[in-house]
């Protein structure tokens, strides 16, 4: 056995004493009673989920992106009621939950504000599980971050029974923040206290927002799933359940998944999640792809029903924060293609699901097998949780895939058994783009640092693989990069330019921040910046993100909003410019 010492760390807590810490804490931390518990007798979400799939009912999922608790608590309120006087039942409700209650409480005020809901007790995601007779589901910035256990003390107290998301785990880091360990024994410890309630607590994990979103194999993201699986249920005792499809594209990749998934986890999934990326066109074109994704998940659940509730996303959601009436106008979509989906049953060949199915479960077993084997090698000890899932965290998900994949080894990269959409969508994109270029077009003979604000590194994909079609030598830097890093690692590739890729509403401060670091050092490199160019105004009286495109250029950045602006400014660069490459960072 050979010791890999960065996948361990000797100084953290055994698994098994952060595990007894949360079963003592549940002494103090018990589970409440929410509306929807004492409006439909159950004693958790996963009972109603067993009571309602037995029953055959497709659940809907609605989600809610207001930053105003007044008004989330509100539109829940008033959404249920209204659905149900149209005859349609919202039977979930998610909320965006503001990234900085991943900190612990003491760090939050400092660390700024994203576009979501800031909770800061018991009291205040007691208001989100009294807002309706809907199950409250409690998702991102909850477990699998540094304030996991406070966010979970809290949920509990207030009666939720699906608590998130731990894929988070596994890819975020929060800005200035790089203590993994501590990262590691509050989320531990918290799925201990979830393990010690009476109730069953979904542990809720968005596969999207873990390796699934990353690898490039979909046996892969079906094999870090089960692994997934066997830490929270094996080795804590806890019961897991999976969500899936922001970058599930294809129809029959989203049915597959479900199958092979209906053969290996019992516990009810919380949500089919819609399939986001899809929305690029108007609200009435956005319909086609709600009904396409749609479709296929309600009729997998047809076929297998998991527990899952669908979430049909409102069509404006790629345009701005969807209000009350979008929510419901899709909501209503939902359950009226539920009632026409059963005819579409007799049309489907499961031969091509059911083939792809086997794929997944066969190569996501051994993936499995093999990447646990791998760590112990490795000098992991795989029976302890806490060592696991920071060895797994620290190895990450390209290093995992490119050990552990199953598609045979070529030229660089792995073939993949089961392609992941998001990949092969992206590849596709970037190759149109390409042949619409002439060859040499401005960007050959650069090279490009490349990094993200935050873990959402789809966009800095396209980039990067759209610069090299052209011939340009793309450095990646990151994901989730503090700005002064981000520049450090520009100057030690002794860059041309600097790319960023953002989503998360933080776009104008972070520019702000590589401008000034480059200043402190002396230098003057072009810096591009792509993606969600919106923030939140500290003085704003709205709730709303604002567009901050003119300020990023008022900074000294240059916003892109597609490639070929990204290419219209490599081209302007200056031809004589004092970048990292410049005469003061000539070797």
């Amino acid at each position: 056995m050979t010791r890999h010492p960065q996948l361990t760390a000797p100084g953290m807590r055994p698994g098994a004493g952060l595990l007894e810490e949360g079963r003592r804490m549940a002494r103090d931390w018990t589970l409440g009673r929410s509306l929807f518990m004492e409006a439909e007798g159950v004693a958790s979400e996963a009972q109603y989920k067993r009571r309602e799939a037995e029953a055959g009912r497709i659940m809907q999922h609605a989600h809610i992106g207001f930053r105003s608790i007044d008004r989330t608590v509100g539109a829940m309120a008033q959404l249920h009621e209204a659905a149900r006087k149209r005859d349609v039942r919202i039977d979930r409700f998610g909320i965006t939950l503001d990234w900085s209650m991943g900190y612990p409480p003491e760090r939050r005020k400092e660390a700024g504000r994203g576009t979501g809901i800031v909770l800061t007790g018991p009291e205040d995601f007691a208001r989100i599980t009294h807002a309706s007779p809907a199950a409250a589901h409690f998702g991102d910035f909850m477990l699998g971050l540094p304030g996991a256990l406070s966010n979970t003390q809290a949920a509990i107290a207030a009666g939720a029974t699906s608590i998130g998301n731990l894929g988070q785990y596994f890819t975020f880091r929060l800005p200035y923040w790089d203590d993994d360990v501590a990262t590691t024994e509050a989320t531990v410890t918290a799925l201990g206290l979830i393990a010690a309630q009476e109730a069953e607590i979904l542990v809720h994990s968005n596969l999207d927002d873990g390796f699934a979103g990353l690898f490039l194999d979909m046996t892969s993201a079906f094999g870090m799933m089960l692994i997934e699986k066997h830490i929270v249920e094996d080795l804590i005792g806890a019961r897991a359940s999976f969500c899936f499809g922001h970058h599930f594209s294809s129809p029959l990749t989203r049915a597959a998944f479900h199958a092979a998934l209906a053969r290996e986890i019992d516990t009810p999934g919380t949500m089919l999640f819609g399939n986001t990326v899809a929305y690029r066109g108007t609200p009435a074109a956005n319909y086609a792809s709600l009904a396409n994704y749609l479709l296929a998940d309600i009729g997998a659940l047809f076929q297998a029903h998991t527990g899952h509730a669908v979430n049909p996303v409102p069509v404006t959601e790629n345009l701005r924060i969807p209000d009350i009436d979008e929510i419901l106008d899709a909501q209503t979509f939902a359950a009226r293609l539920s009632e026409h989906a059963a005819g579409h049953a007799a049309l489907v060949d499961r031969s091509k699901i059911d083939a792809i199915a086997d794929r997944l479960v066969l190569g996501g077993r051994r993936f499995a097998e093999t990447a646990l084997a791998g760590l112990r090698e490795r000098g992991v000890d795989t029976h302890d949780p806490a060592a696991l899932m920071l060895a797994i965290r620290r190895m990450g998900a390209k290093r995992m895939e490119a050990f552990w994949g199953q598609g045979a080894e070529g030229s660089g990269r792995r073939t993949p058994l089961v392609p992941a959409d998001w990949a092969e969508e992206l590849d596709r994109m970037a190759a149109e783009w390409v042949a619409r270029r002439q060859p040499r077009d401005g960007a050959c003979d650069l090279r490009v640092v490349l990094g993200t604000t935050d873990v959402h590194e789809h966009g800095a994909y396209l980039v990067g693989r759209a610069l090299e079609g052209l011939g340009a030598q793309v450095i990646e830097a990151g994901v989730a990069l503090d700005a002064e890093v981000l520049v450090q690692r520009a100057c030690e590739a002794q860059a041309d330019v600097i790319a960023i890729s953002t989503y998360n509403g933080i776009a104008l401060g972070y520019t702000r921040a590589v401008m000034a670091e480059l200043k402190r050092q002396g230098l003057d490199m072009p810096v591009l910046i792509g993606g969600k160019l919106n923030e939140i105004p500290r003085n704003s009286n709205s709730d709303l993100p604002a567009d901050v495109t003119p300020q990023i250029r008022a900074a000294g950045a240059v916003p892109c909003a597609d490639l070929d602006e990204m290419l219209a400014a490599l081209r302007a660069r200056p031809g004589d410019g004092h970048g990292a490459r410049g005469p003061d960072l000539a070797p």
